[in-house]
């Protein structure tokens, strides 16, 4: 990271970071062409978790390359001043990177949900219907590296 004074060292902090945010945008690459989603998620134990449909542009990607970033950010707030190269934003974020695999026993799909429900509700276990279940793809991203951002002023 080119400004050191603004990077996130600390594990907890950079998780509280991932915890909080309710976006997570997932970057893949379609050969030499990117590709970024933005999509909900859960964490935890070092893994993202997230739910597509069975088709779908993201996994004809992930298929072949299974290489991702990712990328979440919260408290965002606008500074302003009264010269224009004065303006800014304050914010925090997460940049990481890892391996996408797809889950495909019922049992781990229902944990992967149950993992991204968790993480918008506050509740850990949840009934899901058998058609939903059958129509549903989760994607388990194991993180190799992330790191920490945030503003000068937070």
């Amino acid at each position: 990271m080119r400004r050191k004074e603004k990077e996130i060292t600390n594990r907890a902090e950079i998780e509280s970071i991932l915890h909080k945010a309710r976006v997570c945008r997932l970057g893949m690459a379609e050969g030499r062409r990117p590709y970024i989603i933005p999509l909900c998620f859960g964490y935890r134990d070092n893994t993202l978790y997230f739910h597509t449909a069975r088709k779908g542009k993201k996994l004809e990607i992930l298929k072949k390359n299974d290489d991702v970033c990712f990328e979440c950010d919260i408290d965002h707030q606008l500074t302003r001043s009264e010269k224009p190269c004065d303006w800014g934003m304050e914010f925090r974020s997460v940049i990481g990177f890892g391996k996408a695999s797809l889950i495909e026993d019922r049992s781990s799909r229902q944990s992967a949900l149950d993992v991204i429900m968790e993480h918008y509700s506050g509740v850990s276990t949840f009934e899901y219907p058998d058609k939903i279940l059958g129509k549903t793809v989760m994607i388990k991203v194991d993180i190799e590296s992330m790191t920490g951002k945030k503003s000068d002023s937070l």
